[in-house]
């Protein structure tokens, strides 16, 4: 792809705002000269990369990448043996620091694999942490060493310190010395050449033996190093070159471990070159709220509220554009200044950009085309050197285009066919735009001609479009129109701005007829594009009042329908509440009812069994008219004509089964005797149930009735509720025992287990059963219990 169009159509803007975005050098070098790929899958890849650091963005921020030098050179002298500076491994441990916090940043994430790129890119990352420390905790900046980076160093800085100390204490006795005061110049102890030496007066040093080492400008002082201090001076001078040595010496050691994994070091530098790159790329889509395009080899454009990405974002107007798909050229006409220029260049970059794996300032679902080359002929090429007119220069650009267009070409062009006589002018338009077409090539014009509006109209193939203009405030709208031709508007301009009446007629005299109607049909499109505009905008707002409507209407109905859910929770479960207290004042009363029979007194025994009886059903009556309704199911329901009095129904707010004691009375309550309790309750709560089968055991035992008539020697309880059995074979053994029965057989079932280990646990706690036992071969096995009585 010819790199020349990329200034024009200023993706070299572009590539400068991606630069500032990255950190590292390597990066920067990589945006600037990102190239505008023709293959699919490369494309794909890029668009990828820059849609999983957008995502990354949005979602858990940057990832933690700081500045870092280019160590590459410096790594690939190690392996020379090459030694290298404190600056140098610093710059190295830096580098590996970043690394181990970007590997362990990806690490950390729940949903890495969202990231496949990115976090490939990390897992490459090699953690050298032993290197990293070893640089830190021997290196302080990049000219202090630390005293702890060997033992050596340490001993020999500690000697550095103790002469240095010994030969200030020698000067300081010098200074203060009433001696020497007349032959000083200043007391004070300062170096020279790495020296300690005292200012002394000229013409006084040789009342001071020492070794001068240097004079005031004037000389009138000189700097006398005192022989008390010379050889201590010496044994400094020495320690200082055995402290440079040691440090060179460590220095060669960290290098040493650097050549250890130089290629290694190097890589990471690249990976973070690479990663902040990516980052750049989100970063910028995330700035221009770019997309993703969806790309295709097709040719087709088809972009969705497209903006400019260098215009700024409070005045730019998005645009739709097509092209491709149901014409291959489009003719985009309209007054100067109307933003002609600026759809031509927004085709045009956003194409670049694409192609370039840069998301796209428009809506979602934008498609792109991939094109081979980018032609744009725009601005004005005059040139004064080459003595070229615009026209001239225009057409030089349009041969070198003419030349390499291809169908796989995107060719823009700017005012085609301008700076020349009109008619010719608009000739040698129509020929090259049908020369383009013949090519295959897609291709967007701007252009004033009116013969290229009527080309577009009766060309298959070739669209009109428009940039809006409002005449009332004589400024365009920058809104570009497909399949509207646009009108110069330059009568209609002139009488806004106070050009005379007669003069506009005038001139309208001198234009050609055909011009004229043409001129008219494009104003009564105009009137007409307007109309149909405010009734699909009115159209538009009736479909978002009306789904507004719909979904309030539908939220208002999910809160009832959950308003309503909630109460019958609540009312079921208060139901249970009251229904768990109804148990257990049942037990309460069943317990009393053992007690009672044990009373000796015939008629205290009566009175209390019908006292506890009356109490049981007044709770029960309670409970039914405090339970809510459960829905029943319309099939199961009862209808309360046809009730009669002995019906076996089921009770469905307490689960329990009975015969129908009474019709319903004008509340519509009704009576149900269920076991030993007569229930009262309403209608609707009643269910249709099936009859039980007839009991094998005596009548006594299954009506609850308190006569003795003679009792069998087995009782069956299948089929009933674990309270009901209860009462049964609590009744049943009592009569059993009164009878002189010695062994009965209670025949419960095996089921889930949950009757039989009831009336097995209530038998161990009778006083009257002797003892019990499973049933064996025979007898019915596990699903009887053979009670022995007292």
């Amino acid at each position: 792809m010819q790199h020349k169009y990329f200034k024009t159509l200023e993706f070299d803007k572009i590539l400068d705002s991606l630069c500032a975005l990255c950190l590292l050098e390597g990066a920067r070098k990589r945006a600037k000269n990102l190239p505008v790929l023709t293959d699919p899958t490369e494309i794909h890849d890029a668009l990828s990369e820059t849609d999983e650091a957008l995502r990354l963005l949005l979602g858990r921020g940057n990832i933690p990448l700081a500045p870092v030098s280019d160590i590459r050179a410096s790594a690939k002298r190690t392996l020379l043996d090459a030694t290298l500076s404190m600056r140098e491994l610093l710059n190295i441990a830096q580098t590996l620091r970043v690394s181990r916090e970007i590997r362990r940043f990806f690490d950390g994430l729940e949903t890495a694999d969202s990231f496949p790129i990115l976090y490939g890119l990390s897992c490459a990352l090699l953690e050298l942490k032993s290197l990293e420390t070893d640089i830190t905790g021997a290196i302080l900046s990049e000219d202090q060493m630390a005293d702890n980076a060997s033992a050596n160093l340490a001993n020999i800085r500690r000697k550095l310190k103790t002469t240095q100390n010994k030969i200030r204490d020698i000067l300081q006795d010098i200074i203060h010395s009433q001696k020497y005061q007349k032959v000083l110049q200043d007391s004070l102890i300062t170096t020279r050449d790495g020296r300690f030496v005292v200012p002394v007066k000229a013409e006084q040093r040789g009342e001071l033996p020492g070794i001068v080492h240097d004079a005031s400008a004037s000389g009138a002082t000189v700097f006398v190093e005192p022989m008390a201090v010379v050889t201590a001076g010496n044994e400094l001078r020495k320690l200082e070159a055995e402290e440079k040595e040691e440090i060179e010496r460590i220095l060669q050691e960290l290098s040493s471990k650097v050549a250890q994994h130089a290629h290694a070091i190097s890589e990471n530098y690249n990976i973070l070159t690479t990663l902040d790159f990516i980052m750049a790329k989100g970063k910028l889509g995330l700035d221009m709220n770019a997309v993703m395009p969806l790309m295709n080899k097709d040719g087709i454009i088809d972009i969705k509220k497209a903006r400019h990405p260098l215009i700024p974002k409070n005045t730019v107007v998005p645009i739709d554009i097509r092209l491709g798909e149901d014409f291959s050229t489009l003719v985009i006409t309209g007054p100067n200044t109307g933003g002609k220029t600026v759809s031509l260049k927004t085709v045009g970059l956003l194409t670049l950009m694409a192609q370039a794996g840069l998301h796209i300032p428009a809506d979602s679902g934008s498609r792109m085309g991939i094109f081979s080359q980018v032609f744009a002929d725009i601005g004005d090429e005059q040139s004064i050197e080459q003595s070229l007119s615009t026209f001239s220069a225009h057409m030089v650009n349009i041969v070198s285009i003419m030349k390499h267009v291809d169908a796989e070409s995107l060719v823009l062009f700017d005012e085609l066919g301008a700076g020349t006589d009109p008619t010719e002018g608009a000739a040698l338009a129509i020929s090259i735009l049908e020369y383009v077409k013949t090519a295959g090539a897609r291709a967007v014009a701007t252009t004033h001609y009116s013969e290229l509006k009527l080309y577009a109209l009766s060309e298959n193939g070739v669209e009109n479009a428009s940039c809006a203009f409002d005449v009332a405030t004589l400024r365009p709208t920058y809104r570009l129109l497909i399949g509207v031709p646009g009108k110069s508007n330059a009568f209609a301009i002139s009488k806004r701005l106070g050009l005379p009446a007669h003069i506009i007629e005038n001139a309208k005299t001198r234009i050609q007829t055909d011009n004229l109607v043409f001129e008219d049909l494009l104003t009564d499109l105009e009137k007409q594009r307007h109309m149909a505009e405010k009734e699909r905008a009115k159209a538009e707002r009736l479909r978002r009042e009306s789904q507004q409507e719909k979904k309030e209407a539908t939220g208002e109905k999910k809160k009832l329908e959950s308003a309503k859910e909630k109460m019958m929770s609540e009312a079921r479960l208060e139901a249970r509440k009251i229904v768990e207290q109804a148990k257990k004042e049942a037990e309460a009363i069943i317990r009393e009812l053992r007690t009672t029979e044990e009373m000796k007194d015939k008629k205290a025994r009566e009175k209390a069994i019908e006292e506890a009886r009356a109490r049981l059903n007044r709770s029960m009556d309670e409970l039914a008219e405090s339970i809510v309704e459960d829905k029943i199911a319309p099939e199961e329901q009862l209808d309360p004509t046809s009730l009669r009095i002995g019906m076996y129904v089921e009770v469905a707010t307490l689960g329990q089964k009975g015969t129908l004691q009474s019709l319903p009375d004008n509340n519509g309550n009704v009576y149900v005797q269920t076991g030993i309790l007569k229930v009262k309750t309403h209608v609707m709560t009643l269910k249709k149930a099936q009859e039980p089968k007839p009991q094998k055991s005596s009548a006594s035992a299954s009506t609850g009735g308190f006569s003795r008539p003679t009792v069998k020697s087995e009782l069956d309880v299948r089929g009933e509720q674990l309270v009901d059995a209860l009462l049964y074979v609590e009744r049943y053994i009592n009569d059993a025992s009164r009878s002189h029965l010695e062994t009965v057989t209670i025949i419960h079932g095996r089921g889930t287990g949950v009757l039989k280990d009831g009336i097995r646990k209530a038998l161990s706690k009778n006083k009257q059963v002797k003892s019990h036992r499973p049933g064996t071969y025979g007898e019915g096995e596990d699903g009887v219990t053979v009670v022995t009585l007292a």
